[in-house]
C-alpha cells in the first residue's frame, strides 16, 4: 500500500488538528473570572465608541463576545453593574491624576486648568467612556448610574474649588470662597459642554478645541 493510501500516514495530521481545537477550547475555559470581566468591560466600551451606536443590549454584547447572555451574568448581576464597572474605571483613572495635580506645589489657577485639561484628554482618548461621562450611553439605564456620574462631576468641582480658593487667597481677593465657587462651576460647565460636543459630533470635534483660550478667560 502506498503512503497516500496508508491511513497511518494521515493520523498525525488528524491528531494535531484535534489537539489544537482542544487546546483552544481549554484556553477559553481557563480564562480567569477577572480576565473575563475585563474583557466584557473592554468590549462594552468599544461598542460605545461607534458614532451613532444604538443602545447596547446584553444580547448584542454577548454576540460581540461570542458567548451567551447567561455567560455575561456569571460575571455581572445586571447590565447596570457592567456600566458601574466602566464608571469605576473612569473614577479611578481621572481622580488619580487630579489628586496628583492637587498635591503638587504651584499656583492654584494653573492646577485648576491642568485638572480640566486631563479630564478632557481622558475623554478624548476614551470615546466610549466619554459617552458614559456625559450620560448619552446611560439613556434608559438605571437612575443610579446617572447619579454616580453627577457625583463624579460634583467631586471634580470640589477639587477645583479647593485649588481655586488658594489662588484667590494668593491674589488677596476679598471674597475668595465666592470667587472659587463661581470659577469652579464655570470650569465644570465648560468641561461638560466640550465632552458633550465631542460625543455628539461623532468624536470629530476635539474637546480640547480652544481650551487654552477658554481657561485663560475663566481663571486669568
Amino acid at each position: 500500500m502506498s503512503d497516500a493510501q496508508d491511513p497511518s500516514t494521515h493520523q498525525p495530521t488528524s491528531n494535531a488538528v484535534t489537539s489544537e481545537g482542544v487546546a483552544d477550547t481549554a484556553k477559553r475555559q481557563r480564562m480567569k473570572p477577572g480576565e473575563r470581566r475585563t474583557q466584557i468591560l473592554q468590549t462594552l466600551a468599544q461598542m460605545l465608541e461607534q458614532p451613532g451606536a444604538e443602545r447596547v443590549t446584553t444580547a448584542l454584547l454577548a454576540s460581540k463576545l461570542g458567548v451567551s447572555e447567561a455567560a455575561l451574568y456569571r460575571h455581572f448581576a445586571s447590565k447596570a453593574q457592567m456600566f458601574e464597572g466602566l464608571i469605576d474605571f473612569i473614577e479611578q483613572a481621572v481622580f488619580t491624576l487630579i489628586n496628583q495635580i492637587a498635591d503638587k506645589e504651584g499656583d492654584g489657577a494653573q492646577k485648576a486648568a491642568h485638572m480640566v485639561t486631563v479630564l478632557l484628554q481622558f475623554g478624548e482618548k476614551n470615546p466610549g467612556m466619554c459617552r458614559v461621562m456625559v450620560g448619552d450611553a446611560l439613556v434608559f439605564e438605571n437612575d443610579r448610574l446617572h447619579q454616580r456620574m453627577n457625583q463624579f462631576f460634583d467631586r471634580i468641582e470640589s477639587a477645583l474649588r479647593q485649588v481655586l480658593r488658594s489662588a484667590a487667597e494668593a491674589r488677596q481677593s476679598p471674597t475668595p470662597t465666592v470667587d472659587a465657587n463661581a470659577r469652579a462651576s464655570a470650569m465644570v460647565a465648560l468641561a461638560l459642554g466640550n465632552l458633550q460636543r465631542f460625543a455628539r459630533s461623532g468624536f470629530k470635534r476635539s474637546p480640547l478645541e480652544h481650551l487654552d483660550v477658554a481657561l485663560k478667560l475663566l481663571v486669568g
